[in-house]
C-alpha cells in the first residue's frame, strides 16, 4: 500500500488532572466523595488525564469538533500547505449532535475549501476505520493529502449532574470483583478527553521519518456476541438492544437511556480472548509472514492496566508473544481517550526520537461495543531525498 503517515498531532485540552483532583473537576455525586474512586484508579493505573472542562466552573471549554480541529492544526511539516488537504476522515464515539455528522462539523471548524469528508461511527475502532479509508483513498490515487483520526469528549457527561449516588452494595461488589468497575463508576474515573490526527500522503515526507501503512486488519465478532457497551439504548433479557426511539421521552430520563453502559460480565469473559487472541489469529491467517521477532514496537490501546497481563496472555495463546519491553503506551499520563487513543500513543512515540528506519510497529485497537478489533502494521521510513 503506497500510503504514508507523514505527520502526527495530538491535542489534550487544559492542564492535566491528577487523581486527587478528578472529583473537584467532575463534581461529587450526591455531595459525597466516591467510595469506589481509589479502588478503580488502583486497577486502571491512570495517574493524570485531561478534560475539556473549566476546573473552576465545570463548564465545557471545547466541543468535540473543536478538539478534532485543534489536533488537525498541529499537523505541520515543511512544504505542506493545509489548504491542500483533499480528504478528511474522522471517527468518534459520540458526536456533539445526532446529526449532521461529526466530520462535517470538523470541516466547518477548519473552514477549508470543499473536499471529501467521511465520518466513521463506532467507538474506539472508529478512528482506525477512518485511517483505513484515508489510506485506501491515497493508495488508489483518489486523494494526495488526507487527514484522518479520532476525537472524544467524554468529560462532559461524566459530571456529577448526570449520575446517581453509588449504592453501598455496588462498592462492596467492587472489592470482590474489580472488573465490575467497568460499570458507571469505571467510566467516570477512566474516560477523558482528547484528539489525535494523522496526515496521510502517497510518498514519505522530506526532513523527517514517515510511517508506511503496510496493512490494517479489522474484524467484527458480532455474529457471536450481543452488544456489550452501548448508549442510547437498553439491553433486553434476550440480549437485543431496545433503541432510544422505542422509548417515550420521559423514559429517556427515568431509565437513563442515554448513559453509557457496559455489560461487565460479558466484557471480562470475552474482550481479551476475542479482540486479542481471535483477532490475532485472523491477522496471522491473512499475513502468515508476520512474526513476533519482526515487531519492534507494540502499541496497544487498552482501557485499563487491569487488562495488560490479560492482553499479553491472549497474545501468547495466539502463538504471538511480544515481550513487555517492546510495548509502548501512555495510558498512565494521558488517560483513555477512546478513538483518539491510538493516535495519541502514535504521536508520542513518533516524536520521541526512539523510532529508527526499518523498525516495525504493530498497533492494536479493541472495541467492546459488540466485540470488534483492529490491528495495523507500520514501517518506519527514512526522510525522502
Amino acid at each position: 500500500m503506497n500510503a504514508y503517515i507523514t505527520a502526527l498531532s495530538a491535542f489534550l485540552p487544559n492542564a492535566p488532572v491528577d487523581n486527587d483532583h478528578m472529583e473537584t473537576v467532575l463534581g461529587m455525586v450526591g455531595d459525597k466523595p466516591s467510595r469506589a474512586r481509589r479502588m478503580i484508579l488502583r486497577s486502571n493505573g491512570i495517574k493524570t488525564r485531561h478534560y475539556a472542562l473549566d476546573p473552576a466552573t465545570g463548564e465545557p471549554t471545547h466541543n468535540n469538533a473543536q478538539l478534532a480541529a485543534e489536533a488537525i492544526r498541529g499537523l505541520a511539516r515543511p512544504g505542506f500547505d493545509p489548504q491542500e488537504v483533499d480528504l478528511l476522515a474522522v471517527g468518534t464515539t459520540m458526536a456533539d449532535q445526532i446529526m449532521p455528522n461529526h466530520a462535517v462539523m470538523v470541516h466547518g471548524e477548519m473552514k477549508w475549501r470543499p473536499l471529501e469528508v467521511v465520518a466513521n461511527a463506532g467507538i474506539c475502532l472508529s478512528s482506525l476505520s477512518a485511517l483505513k479509508y484515508a489510506a485506501m483513498a491515497v493508495a488508489a490515487g483518489e486523494a494526495r493529502h488526507a487527514v484522518a483520526g479520532g476525537s472524544e469528549l467524554s468529560g462532559i457527561f461524566l459530571r456529577s449532574r448526570f449520575l446517581q449516588p453509588e449504592l453501598d452494595s455496588q462498592v462492596a461488589a467492587l472489592e470482590a470483583h474489580p472488573e465490575i468497575a467497568f460499570e458507571k463508576d469505571f467510566l467516570r474515573w477512566m474516560l477523558s478527553d482528547g484528539a489525535g490526527m494523522a496526515l496521510v500522503e502517497p510518498e514519505p515526507a522530506p526532513g523527517t521519518i514517515s510511517l508506511k501503512i503496510e496493512w490494517i486488519v479489522q474484524r467484527s465478532f458480532a455474529d457471536t456476541q450481543a452488544a456489550c457497551m452501548y448508549a442510547g439504548a437498553e439491553k433486553m433479557p434476550d440480549g437485543r438492544l431496545k433503541g432510544w426511539k422505542e422509548f417515550a421521552p420521559q423514559e429517556w430520563l427515568d431509565r437513563s437511556v442515554f448513559v453509557v453502559k457496559q455489560d461487565v460480565k460479558q466484557l471480562n469473559a470475552n474482550v481479551m480472548p476475542i479482540t486479542v487472541e481471535k483477532g490475532m489469529r485472523e491477522v496471522l491467517r491473512l499475513h502468515p509472514e508476520l512474526t513476533p521477532e519482526a515487531v519492534d514496537w507494540f502499541l496497544p490501546h487498552y482501557s485499563s492496566d487491569y487488562f495488560r497481563e490479560k492482553a499479553a496472555q491472549s497474545l501468547r495463546d495466539a502463538g504471538f508473544e511480544i515481550p513487555f519491553e517492546k510495548w509502548f503506551t501512555n495510558l498512565a499520563w494521558k488517560g483513555n481517550t477512546g478513538s483518539a487513543s491510538i493516535f495519541i500513543i502514535l504521536e508520542e512515540l513518533f516524536h520521541s526520537g526512539k523510532l529508527k528506519p526499518g523498525q516495525r510497529l504493530l498497533c492494536y485497537v479493541p472495541e467492546s461495543g459488540r466485540m470488534n478489533t483492529g490491528f495495523m502494521l507500520l514501517s518506519v521510513c527514512p526522510p525522502a531525498a
